[in-house]
């Protein structure tokens, strides 16, 4: 993944097309409120999915969509990023306010929903370098908190008891992005990852736990107030699902050990030099707020999680050789999984120096 925030930032030209006519009288009919003219841009970022910004007059909004061609089954359901933010309003876990939904292709080509812009500071940078050193760690603790939030919300409560298959995550995800790796014959094979689709369903750890999970909790994926280190959205639940919510902490986690050139990391830099805790201080953090006494097996969960990472980036190598990817960005990707599926094995092996 590119670091040029300048590249990520602001919304510009479309690069995937919409029928601007025709979304105009949907939001006229569907959007309370609205009222136009209306101008559309297209955000820099949001590889997945497209996304535009809409600026009225009176206000601003977002627009996600599933992405037109060819697509993986069960890839890119915008319409789940829907739900369950629509779930998540009420619950201390701050959310953008989803505004209306379109399940068909008649609009657009594609199923789309719209929410409001929330205003404030996106972070494509782990170390926080631009906050002023003796306030960085307070954003981690924001994010921290955020997290937790989630894994204490009650799934049932929210009307999300159906959102995932209870139990099994493991054994579920594994073969899940095993299988897509396998099938994706554009892409092609990796002994890399080859070797971890034969190990890690023999090194799941004994034990259930089910709580909602986003499946990308990054701090560019969350957007921060902008004067204050507090988290007023987050975004990209395109990956969320009922799952393992030490699954979901430890590819949050994975931070402190991603190089920064292929995700927000902070591989290779000394987190208190940077002003923020340790990783070992991170977890345990994460411990109080969550009731644990610590987390045992983690670096399965990390060996895991780098695996469904370089599994994605697989998936866009091959929307890249199929011509459907929708960002700049995606070429990137592509050729940095070689290197994440390396990072991926590194993993496994030092996760079965342990045992």
């Amino acid at each position: 993944m590119s670091t040029d925030t300048e590249a990520n930032q602001g919304a510009g030209e479309l690069r995937t097309s919409l029928d601007a006519g025709r979304l105009e009288r949907w939001l006229t009919e569907r959007v309370a409120g609205y009222s136009g003219p209306l101008q559309i841009e297209q955000f820099k970022g949001g590889q997945s999915n497209p996304t535009y910004r809409l600026t009225t007059p009176g206000r601003r909004y977002v627009l996600r969509r599933k992405p037109p061609g060819q697509l993986l089954k069960g890839a890119h359901d915008v319409l789940r990023e829907a739900r369950v933010m629509r779930a998540l309003g009420p619950t201390p876990v701050p959310v953008p306010e989803v505004l209306a939904v379109c399940e068909s292709d008649d609009v657009l080509g594609s199923p789309f929903f719209v929410m409001g812009l929330v205003e404030g500071r996106i972070f494509w940078d782990a170390s926080f370098s631009d906050v002023p050193r003796p306030g960085r760690r307070a954003y981690f603790d924001a994010m921290s908190a955020v997290i937790a939030s989630l894994h204490a919300v009650n799934p049932a409560v929210v009307g999300l008891g159906d959102y995932g298959r209870p139990g099994n995550y493991f054994e579920r995800q594994i073969s899940r992005w095993s299988r897509q790796y396998i099938e994706d014959d554009a892409a092609g094979r990796d002994p890399d990852m080859d070797a971890l689709v034969e190990w890690l369903p023999l090194a799941i750890p004994a034990g259930e736990e089910t709580s909602i999970i986003h499946g990308d909790f990054r701090c560019d994926n969350l957007i921060f107030h902008p004067e204050r280190a507090e988290v007023v959205a987050v975004l990209d639940w395109e990956l969320s699902t009922l799952g393992h919510p030490l699954a979901d902490f430890a590819y949050h986690a994975l931070m402190y050990r991603m190089p920064p050139d292929i995700v927000a990391g902070l591989g290779g830099s000394d987190p208190g030099m940077l002003g923020l805790p340790t990783e070992a201080q991170y977890v345990a953090e994460y411990c109080r707020r969550t009731g644990r006494t610590g987390i045992a097996d983690f670096d399965f969960y990390v060996a895991f999680n780098l695996f469904r990472l370089a599994a994605i980036f697989h998936g866009i190598k091959g929307r890249v050789i199929r011509g459907t990817a929708a960002s700049a960005h995606a070429r990137e990707r592509a050729l940095a999984f070689p290197r994440l599926a390396r990072l991926a094995r590194e993993a496994m092996a030092a996760c079965k120096s342990h045992v």
